[in-house]
């Protein structure tokens, strides 16, 4: 292997980056025009319609001896957008390596686009204490490239009775706190976890699900269920909970979300609580968006998630409320399993599926459609998200910190297990063609993923020193 020294250079060995006539897309500065981009170092320089000077002036920006430059030459096609941010992801760290690691989510992170994700605490053993909170955190910023936030768990074990210690969770790296996988079902720990994160501004995450209504079943409860004679899953035993964690949310005013939203009567629960002031968001996933239970005809195992894909109406109604506002943002419930838990049978498997790398071309094709507007699409992947979680946005704006990622929306590939850098592939779009590729993701001014000599884009040269 070479060694530094002697080793071709790469995007990463660069102290300038230049984005020459791409569109760029940012909604919180009402941003989406043709422009140049210009980072040094860890920081935006300069963003404008003549804003990268040229090559032979480079040296000027970074002092004496010129700088080593990636030049992205003007490709119209390009969308550079500010780093996407998914707010619910497991990547099976500690406990069950296997499927996932921390190096292989991040890294399969950074390929999608995502410049932040929050990591789910349903590990083994679970993220319920500070220390788990506090190597998550530790090991993440190790490895560098996109950053970990660690979601703690809202109960000791998730086994939705003790509360756990927010305070020390908080002070350890936790931005939230879920039980995720597991429904807090009773209404006085609901309560007490409401009013507790509060104290701490955690919002609190919940995954929505009355267990008595769903014990057994293994898809959506309609016609596609009784055809195949499965026990189904009620679209109201996720709008009962939603129902009644908005009433709780509005007595303690504690900051709320649900997650994967999947049914049209939880959307209207939370439209109606919405239009009255209620702190409450919503997430919602790729794959609820775009499949339904006529997938699991086949008892495709791949499809078999949680909760249950739903029927066209409730897709509409998805559509919908993302569009509107009513859903906050997009997450991809990324959850990565090992042949041992799909290979089987439909009742054995686990549910999930991953999602990290097929977010954006996917979301993508929904723009395409026209069900979803680009920049409506940019604001609940990017700077949605990271206000739930409470952390600053990513911004395309001189005197930001360098957080981008640049996509070529028209670009056609096909899904195939090689070309993802997750350890696992249980997802039902291999061998699907898609529309839409991650060209570059910028972690601090760092390029964490580049893919930019495949298409075409990349130009690199030395500035003369002067």
């Amino acid at each position: 292997m070479p060694s530094s020294a002697s080793r071709p250079p790469s995007s990463s060995d660069y102290d300038v980056l230049v984005f020459r006539g791409v569109r760029a897309i940012d909604p919180l500065s009402n941003l989406d025009a043709i422009v140049d981009v210009v980072v040094e170092g860890k920081v935006i320089k300069r963003v404008g319609p003549n804003a990268a000077v040229s090559l032979a002036g480079l040296a000027d920006l970074g002092g004496p001896g010129g700088q080593r430059v990636f030049d992205v030459p003007h490709a119209p096609r390009a969308l550079l957008l500010p780093g996407l941010f998914d707010l619910h992801t497991h990547l099976r760290e500690p406990g069950q390596e296997y499927k996932e690691d921390l190096e292989s989510g991040l890294g399969a992170a950074a390929a999608g686009g995502f410049t932040d994700v929050c990591a789910m605490p349903n590990t083994r053993p679970v993220n319920d204490n500070r220390a788990i909170t506090e190597m998550l955190s530790y090991k993440s910023r190790a490895l560098g490239g996109t950053r970990l936030h660690p979601i703690a768990a809202i109960t000791v074990g998730q086994k939705g009775e003790v509360l756990t210690e927010m305070a020390d969770l908080k002070a350890g790296g936790a931005i939230a706190v879920s039980d995720d996988g597991y429904c807090v079902t009773r209404s006085d720990v609901m309560r007490r976890a409401l009013e507790y994160a509060s104290t701490f501004d955690l919002p609190v995450i919940q995954h929505c699900e009355d267990h008595a209504l769903t014990a057994g079943a293994q898809m959506h409860e309609g016609a596609m269920s009784t055809k195949l004679g499965l026990r189904g899953w009620p679209r109201v035993a996720e709008d009962i909970i939603v129902a009644r964690d908005v009433i709780l949310a509005e007595y303690t005013r504690a900051k709320y979300h649900v997650a994967h939203i999947s049914t049209l009567g939880a959307v209207r629960i939370l439209r109606e609580a919405k239009s009255r002031g209620v702190p409450v968001t919503a997430e919602v996933t790729p794959h609820h968006l775009l499949l339904t239970d006529a997938l699991l005809l086949g008892y495709n195992t791949a499809c078999k998630v949680n909760p249950p894909l739903r029927e066209k109406g409730d897709l509409e109604a998805l559509y919908e409320a993302l569009a509107d506002g009513t859903i906050d943002c997009v997450a991809t419930d990324h959850a990565p399993h090992s042949s041992l838990e799909k290979d089987c049978d439909l009742t054995d498997a686990s549910p999930g599926m991953i999602g990290l790398e097929l977010c954006v071309p996917l979301m993508l094709g929904l723009v395409h459609k026209g069900i979803v507007p680009l920049q409506r699409l940019v604001h609940a992947l990017t700077a949605a998200p990271a206000k739930i979680a409470g952390l600053p946005p990513s911004r395309i704006k001189e005197g930001a910190e360098a957080n981008l990622t640049l996509v070529d929306p028209s670009a056609e590939w096909t899904v195939t297990a090689d070309r993802l850098r997750s350890k696992s592939k249980n997802t039902p779009f291999l061998g699907q063609n898609v529309t839409g590729m991650v060209v570059m993701t910028i972690v601090s001014g760092v390029v964490a993923f580049d893919a930019s000599a495949k298409l075409g884009y990349e130009q690199s040269r030395q500035a003369r020193p002067k």
